[in-house]
């Protein structure tokens, strides 16, 4: 079966592009509405967004890889993204981001058997002096320690 969005998204889809005077200026959240409806940007999933936009598939690709929210791999159920920039590496992200590779078993850029969980390494999440910090999902963890980043996860397991 073709990918295709459903009629609602295809409507929020011409609302989206209705609301910038070039077309290009919707690709961010266009992009983004497709990975709600898909789960990630699959290629067929990019080349439909493409065809649908009449914007080369390349244009998209290129935005895809830039932004980390935007996800090419299926993600576990909760995407854990632990900052590394330098406030945050300063206050401890390797060892934050150590612990949790040990306790769940997964490197960076890996899923857990399970699904549940995936790890990622991004740059600054805007929470500079309350490092280090994670972002899981669309939920913020700041002034992390092992400890802390532990609970935290036992309370999502």
């Amino acid at each position: 079966m073709a990918i295709e969005f459903s009629p609602d998204k295809l409507n929020r889809v011409s609302e989206l592009i209705s609301r910038y005077p070039h077309k290009e200026g919707a690709i961010l959240p266009v992009l983004y509405l497709a990975q709600e409806e898909f789960g990630y940007l699959s290629a067929e999933s990019i080349e439909y967004v493409a065809k649908l936009m009449g914007i080369p598939p390349a244009r998209l690709y290129g935005t895809v890889s830039f932004y980390s929210l935007l996800y090419m791999k299926p993600m576990g159920r909760h995407h854990i993204q632990v900052c590394r920039t330098i406030p945050c590496a300063l206050l401890g992200a390797e060892k934050i981001t150590d612990s949790i590779k040990k306790k769940l078993g997964i490197d960076i850029g890996e899923t857990t058997a399970d699904g549940k969980f995936t790890l990622s390494e991004v740059e600054c999440l805007a929470s500079c002096g309350t490092g280090p910090m994670m972002q899981i999902n669309d939920e913020y963890y700041e002034n992390l320690s092992e400890e802390k980043t532990g609970a935290i996860l036992k309370d999502l397991k």
